[in-house]
């Protein structure tokens, strides 16, 4: 992958792993600082160097005898072999997607894909979907997109779900997602102010109270995960035992069989009106 996710953990887990918090960080991996660069299966030895007995050799030639860097690149380089098959070519983006509130590219390439993987997953029509930024975890790069791209995009098994709700209770939910300045939506125009609700509509129509809509999420989202409860009021739930990620790489692939890119475009449907 074109970027490189890095859980810091500290030597002596077992003993001090209560007091140790796991955070996220993303470094590009260009080669400005030892010659790493992301591997294909092809040339491991040239993207992430050598171990020799103690040393480390990193591809611009910088040796390592000391520190934790044998010891990452010892796994690292180990790993590969098991690891080849993620580096399949899947799809090709003509533009990188950055992820970014309240509406991009990539927030609405995935909220479209999961508003027609949850129809076709269920036979059931689906007005609305409704993810959110949390679970998309790294953007789309820029070129050929891997495998591996897409997993760590899309790394957690938020299984397909589809909810009846509403339209009072469609507006109640996009009340809360409005005082969280988004997440990513399909299926509606979302008109914010001073991150309060001002407008909603739901395929071009004002929302109406009674009227019953169909809304494709994940699971994570009915219960309060994100401090969204979409199952709330509901008159239907059903959860797949797909995960979003089958439903995304299904369509990734679907779409390189027939020789289209991976694309999308923000469309304007999150407004943000000044306050």
């Amino acid at each position: 992958m074109k970027k490189l996710f890095l859980a810091f953990l500290a030597l002596g887990v077992a003993a001090s792993a209560s007091a140790q918090k796991l955070e996220w960080s993303t470094v590009p991996m260009d080669g400005s600082r030892t010659g790493v660069t992301a591997p294909n299966a092809d040339n491991v030895k040239e993207a992430l160097g050598t171990v020799k007995g103690s040393r480390y050799i990193a591809p611009n030639g910088r040796v390592y005898r000391k520190g934790s860097a044998r010891k990452v690149a010892k796994l690292m380089i180990d790993s590969q072999e098991d690891m080849a098959f993620v580096k399949e070519v899947v799809g090709f983006a003509p533009q990188a997607m950055v992820k970014r509130k309240p509406e991009c590219e990539l927030s609405n390439w995935s909220a479209d894909i999961l508003k027609a993987a949850v129809e076709k997953e269920f036979g059931r029509p689906v007005d609305i979907a409704l993810t959110n930024f949390g679970g998309i975890r790294v953007d789309m790069p820029q070129g050929d997109v891997l495998l591996d791209d897409i997993l760590s995009m899309f790394p957690f098994n938020n299984y397909l779900t589809y909810v009846a709700i509403h339209g009072r209770d469609v507006r109640r939910l996009f009340e809360i997602i409005a005082g969280k300045g988004m997440e990513a939506v399909s299926g509606v125009e979302v008109t914010i102010q001073g991150r309060k609700l001002v407008d909603l509509k739901v395929g071009g129509q004002p929302v109406d109270d009674d009227k019953i809509y169909g809304l494709a999420t994940i699971d994570y989202l009915l219960n309060g995960g994100d401090d969204i409860f979409a199952k709330n009021n509901a008159e239907e739930v059903l959860i797949s035992d797909k995960i979003v990620y089958d439903g995304i790489i299904e369509h990734v692939r679907e779409i390189k069989a027939q020789g289209k890119f991976i694309e999308a475009k923000v469309d304007g449907r999150v407004k943000v009106l000044p306050q």
